[in-house]
C-alpha cells in the first residue's frame, strides 16, 4: 500500500482503534446514519401469506453482493414482514448469530433485487438513512468496525448481535461523495484480490469433487455387500472430568464441510453445564443441531487434546475406514442421509438422530476404494493448508486494504 498517500491533514477522532481521521471526516455512531432491524422471517411457508423469495443466512455467508443471479429459497411472508424486510438496492445485510463469534457481522451488499425478495431470519437488515450503502459494507468489513461487533456481540455457545449493539458501533464517515470515490475504489481492487482468491479455492474444489465421485460410485456400482452403519462405526465417548482451574479448547463445526474450529480456551468453571468428551485425531464429528447443512468433518493432530459437548456425536471406523466415511457425507446420497435422520421444524436447528442414522444401510465398499480415498482425503487436507496459507496471505491483503481506506489512512481520491 506504500503507492498510496495519506491525507493532506488529520485530527483526533476520540476512539482508540481508529486515531487520527481525515480533517473533514466525522465519526459517529451507526444509528444515525442508518437503520437496524433483524428479521424474524423464516423458511416456513403459511396458507394466506404471500408468496416471497427468502435471502437467507448462507446466501449473505458466501456471497459478497446479493444479486439476481442467487438461487433464492421460496417461503412466504405477512405484509407487515414484507414492508419490514423488503430488499432495496443500496440495503446491507448482516449475520447476526452464529456458533463462532468470528461469523458475526458478515455483511452483504444489495446490488439487484425482485419486488417480493426480502431478508430472513439469522440476519440483521441495515437501511442506510444518512450514507452510502456500498461504503457501509466495505466499513462493515473493515477490521475495525468488525472487531466492534465481535465485542458487542454475547452469548456462551452460541454468539448473538442486539440492535443495541449494532446501533453503538462506531464509524468515520467522509462526504457522500468521498464514500462513493472509496467503494468504486474498493470494488475494483478488491475484485482483483478476489480472482486470485478463487482461483486457490478450485484447487481444493477440483479435489473434493474427485473424492465425492470416488466415494459415490463405490456406492452406485462397487460389489460390496448393504450393512447398516452401526456394524461399521463405532460411537465414541472419552467424558471429560472438568477442572476448575484447567483450561480446555472446544470445538465447533462450520457448515458445507468447512471443517472444525477452535474456540477461545476456557477453564473448567467456566464450560457450562454440558457434558464434554476428548478428541483424537481421525475422529469424524458431526454437529448435532447442523449435520444436515453437511457440518461434518475430520480431526487432525491439530484437534487432539480438544474437547466437543454432548451435542457433537463423535465417529469412528470399526469395519470401515472413517475417511470413508466422511467422504461418504461429502455426497448427494450422504447428504440425503443426514437430512433424513435430523428431525424438527424450529428454523435452521433440527437435531440429529444418531441412532437414526446407524441405522442407515450404505454398500460396504472395497478396501481398495477406502485406501484411494484415504489417500485423497489426506492429499486435500495438505492441498487445502497450503492454499489456505495463500488465501490467508490475499484476505489479509484485502482486509487490510479496506481498512485502510475506509479510516482515510489512505487517500484515494486520485487512485486509478
Amino acid at each position: 500500500m506504500s503507492r498510496y498517500k495519506p491525507y493532506p491533514e488529520y485530527k483526533e477522532s476520540g476512539v482508540e482503534w481508529l486515531g487520527e481521521v481525515p480533517e473533514q471526516w466525522e465519526v459517529m455512531k451507526l444509528k444515525y446514519i442508518a437503520h437496524s432491524q433483524p428479521s424474524n422471517i423464516d423458511k416456513k411457508s403459511k396458507d394466506g401469506e404471500p408468496d416471497v423469495l427468502l435471502c437467507n443466512y448462507t446466501d449473505v455467508y458466501y456471497n459478497d453482493f446479493i444479486t439476481n443471479e442467487i438461487d433464492f429459497m421460496k417461503a412466504t411472508a405477512t405484509y407487515d414482514q414484507i414492508n419490514k424486510f423488503r430488499l432495496d438496492v443500496g440495503d446491507v445485510i448482516i449475520t447476526k448469530d452464529s456458533e463462532g463469534s468470528e461469523d458475526i457481522a458478515i455483511a452483504a451488499y444489495v446490488k439487484e433485487t425482485q419486488d417480493n425478495l426480502v431478508c430472513g431470519y439469522h440476519l440483521t437488515l441495515i437501511k442506510p438513512t444518512e450514507c452510502v450503502g456500498s461504503y457501509l459494507f466495505r466499513a462493515i468489513n473493515s477490521t475495525g468496525l468488525h472487531d466492534q461487533f465481535k465485542v458487542a456481540a454475547n452469548g456462551i455457545t452460541r454468539y448473538g448481535l442486539s440492535v443495541y449493539g449494532i446501533n453503538n458501533v462506531l464509524l468515520p464517515v467522509p462526504s457522500s461523495k468521498e464514500q462513493t470515490t472509496i467503494a468504486n475504489f474498493l470494488e475494483r481492487e478488491t475484485t482483483k484480490i478476489d480472482i486470485l482468491i478463487s482461483k486457490q479455492e478450485r484447487l481444493i474444489e477440483l479435489l473434493q469433487e474427485k473424492i465425492i465421485s470416488v466415494a459415490m460410485d463405490e456406492q452406485i456400482n462397487g460389489e460390496g455387500k448393504f450393512e447398516r452403519l452401526m456394524h461399521l462405526v463405532d460411537i465414541i465417548e472419552r467424558p471429560v472430568k472438568l477442572n476448575p482451574q484447567t483450561e480446555y479448547t472446544a470445538l465447533g463445526l462450520y457448515n458445507r464441510g468447512r471443517g472444525l474450529f477452535h474456540k477461545p480456551a476456557k477453564h473448567g468453571n467456566e464450560m457450562g453445564d454440558s457434558d464434554f468428551f476428548y478428541v483424537k485425531s481421525g475422529d469424524l464429528i458431526l454437529s448435532g443441531q447442523f449435520a444436515w447443512e453437511g457440518a461434518v468433518a475430520l480431526a487432525k493432530d491439530t484437534e487432539n487434546g480438544c474437547v466437543v459437548s454432548h451435542r457433537y456425536p463423535i465417529l469412528r471406523g470399526k469395519t470401515l475406514h472413517t475417511e470413508y466415511l466422511l467422504a461418504l457425507f461429502m455426497t448427494d446420497f450422504g447428504n440425503f442421509l443426514l437430512n433424513e435422520c435430523s428431525r424438527g421444524a424450529a428454523g435452521r436447528n433440527r437435531p440429529l438422530n444418531t441412532g437414526l442414522l446407524l441405522s442407515e444401510k450404505i454398500r460396504v465398499p472395497s478396501e481398495s476404494t477406502q485406501n484411494i480415498i484415504k489417500k485423497l482425503v489426506y492429499k486435500k487436507f495438505e492441498i487445502e493448508q497450503k492454499a489456505k496459507k495463500a488465501i490467508t496471505l490475499l484476505k489479509e491483503r484485502r482486509t487490510a486494504l479496506i481498512s485502510a481506506a475506509v479510516t482515510g489512512k489512505i487517500d484515494v481520491r486520485e487512485a486509478v
